[in-house]
């Protein structure tokens, strides 16, 4: 028995077996005079999938971790009920006895939740050892079961990785199996697949619904599951809550609300998928990213008795070949450690080429030298997938914008940047008032227009994006579409698009080549790479995103 289940037990007679295994009565949460949960009251029922929906800031994550008792510096009011008893009244001491015993959570992103000084077998072992009191032998033995259980492969080996050795899925899976390291009741899972690729997402999806079916006959474990993505909740709950700007403003069985929604919100919501928006590109259109045969190598070390020495190089692009024209959008498509962002890199000039040539506008990248160079880096520029990342949040959006101009057009006073840096930020949705505003003060839609505004201001002649969409919710990812496509419209831009979203690429590319273990296996036109794919990994990319 764990430790919660004891305060449980100790506190007197058990809840009926109809009552909710948990239940938000009238929850408010708030920051200061910021108002983040808005008198939210919600069931989860023993053995049930509950999904909570909406949009990033609308109040679902902090409505998950005020059931754990996690919010630092937050006003916290109404009634949390968890197998009948208020978590409200009980101390600290009781509340980690209950936390990854009785309730436990997946977090969006393992590597921020994992610990990276330490193995994935520690922190999954240290779990048991904590809450079941077994030795660290025992927990070991488990450890290394759960992780055969999650499907992460050779786990007696993997059980002794750091959670840097591992690719992003097998990281997930590590943070399922510590989740489930005490067979909790109740598993609070906030958007467990976002950054994932299709086929690892339909995996972990699979594998979450085994583990619950299972768990439920035992325990009657129930899921609530905090998410944006809508195909996901049509294929995993079993009911739905919408949230917006704190407040719960619909629920109900999947299918009612997916076939009958009735608030604006939520239509929107479920009206907010990719909408194709590419125009045709002209016949005489011109080439102006040409690679051919590109491979691109890394060098390996690995230990010896005379010390290190090279083994064969690992290639991670093999023999490329593809070209984008003006105005047209090429998407690239595969899994992590396809191959994808490597051979972006090496387009653009900045990652050493094995083989192949790379020509910009007819003449190779190479033979460009000193100022030309420079140049060519002004003509061709990159959207990255988290802009929170890429953005310094040491300098104003003024500077971030501005300095491209700084380097590259020297001969403009200040104010004619700053003008130029008005200007593009207009062309992204944004006004002069965010000049003097940092990073951290905007939303994600807003950082990614801001990247976007960056990358414009020197007037390129080609666009690599690079997974620019996969972080943000449907509605803002819907507008940073448009807004791209709206963009290539009037500048006659050049897109490379990356992503493992195809549902994004039908929308915005004229063309696909799908990448796996570093090699294009299929390309052409995008109706006939979605609809009648002739590679099997295209298939099976395509078959995920039906599953999911």
């Amino acid at each position: 028995m764990s430790a919660g289940s004891a305060v449980s037990a100790l506190n007197g007679a058990m809840p009926p077996a109809d009552a909710p295994l948990l239940s938000l009565e009238h929850l408010h949460v708030r920051f200061g005079d910021t108002v983040a949960v808005d008198d939210v009251t919600l069931d989860v029922g023993r053995g049930e999938r509950v999904a909570l929906v909406g949009e990033s800031g609308s109040g679902k994550s902090v409505t998950a971790l005020s059931i754990l008792r996690l919010l630092r510096d937050a006003d916290v009011s109404g009634t949390i009920r968890f197998a009948g008893e208020d978590l409200g009244a009980k101390t600290e001491r009781q509340m980690r006895g209950l936390r990854g015993a009785d309730i436990a959570m997946i977090f969006q992103e393992p590597m921020t939740a994992l610990n990276p000084l330490f193995t994935i077998g520690s922190q999954i072992a240290e779990t048991i050892v904590l809450h079941d009191g077994v030795t660290t032998r025992e927990a070991r033995a488990r450890a290394i079961a759960l992780l055969a259980r999650t499907g992460i492969a050779e786990p007696e080996k993997r059980i002794d990785s750091y959670p840097h050795q591992l690719s992003g899925g097998q990281r997930q899976r590590a943070m399922i199996a510590m989740a489930l390291a005490c067979r909790p009741r109740l598993l609070l899972a906030d958007e467990p697949t976002t950054a994932l690729d299709v086929t690892i997402r339909a995996q972990i999806v699979d594998l979450l619904l085994e583990l619950q079916r299972e768990e439920a006959e035992k325990r009657g474990m129930a899921i609530l599951l905090i998410t944006h993505d809508l195909n996901l909740v049509r294929r995993f709950a079993t009911r739905v809550a919408v949230m917006e700007k704190g407040r719960l403003v619909e629920s109900g069985p999947v299918e009612r609300i997916f076939a009958a929604a009735e608030h604006p919100y939520t239509r929107r919501l479920l009206n907010s998928r990719p909408q194709r928006a590419v125009v045709p590109v002209l016949p005489i259109a011109p080439v102006v990213l040409d690679a051919r045969h590109v491979s691109v190598q890394f060098a390996r070390k690995r230990p010896g008795l005379a010390g290190w020495f090279r083994s064969a190089p690992f290639t991670a692009v093999s023999d490329a070949s593809l070209s984008v024209r003006q105005g047209e959008t090429l998407g690239i498509v595969g899994e992590s450690g396809s191959g994808k962002s490597t051979l972006a890199m090496a387009l653009l000039g900045l990652q050493r080429t094995a083989h192949g040539e790379i020509e910009f506008h007819g003449r190779a990248l190479a033979s460009y030298r000193g100022r030309e160079r420079t140049t060519l880096r002004a003509s061709m520029q990159v959207v990255f997938q988290d802009p929170f990342s890429s953005l310094s949040p040491r300098h104003t959006i003024e500077r971030i914008v501005g300095e491209g101009l700084e380097l590259h057009r020297p001969e403009l006073p200040a104010d004619a940047r700053r003008a130029k840096s008005i200007a593009v930020l207009r062309e992204v949705g944004l006004d002069r008032t965010v000049l003097h505003r940092y990073p951290h003060e905007f939303s994600g839609g807003q950082r990614q227009r801001i990247a976007i505004a960056r990358a414009l201001v020197l007037e390129p002649r080609v666009l690599i994006l690079d997974e620019p969409t996969s972080a943000l919710d449907v509605s803002i990812q819907q507008q940073v579409l448009k807004l791209l496509a709206s963009l290539q419209r009037k500048y006659n831009l050049g897109y490379v698009f990356i992503s493992h979203d195809l549902e994004v690429i039908g929308a915005m590319a004229h063309r696909i080549a799908v990448m796996q273990d570093g090699a294009i296996v299929e390309a052409g036109d995008v109706d006939a790479i979605l609809t009648k794919p002739a590679h099997p990994y295209t298939r099976k990319l395509l078959e995920a995103v039906w599953r999911n």
